[in-house]
């Protein structure tokens, strides 16, 4: 049976109404994301324009730890998936 996340595929990614996530999102080590202290920040990482091209300067594609380089998530709970901001990509 699952649960479910949003209303629509479509409304998580054009912030229609009802497009917060719901319910719990595991890790694959099984975490809770939304409150698992080990993710502060709750990142979804895409890599994404909001129209759901890709952003290729801010995809972290060939990222380096030693580099300084931006890519697009999106906060978690913000309702938008693809509403996102650029984040260093070393951000844990």
């Amino acid at each position: 049976q699952g649960q479910l996340l949003a209303k629509s595929w479509s409304s998580l990614f054009e912030g229609q109404s009802g497009a917060a996530l719901r319910g719990p999102i595991y890790s694959f080590n099984g975490r809770n994301v939304l409150t698992d202290p080990l993710w502060p920040l709750r990142l979804a990482w895409h890599g994404s324009t909001p129209r759901g091209g890709h952003a290729r300067r801010w995809d972290c594609q060939g990222w380096r730890s030693s580099g300084v380089a931006e890519g697009m998530a999106t906060i978690l709970g913000e309702g938008r998936l693809l509403a996102g901001h650029r984040h260093n990509c070393s951000t844990p």
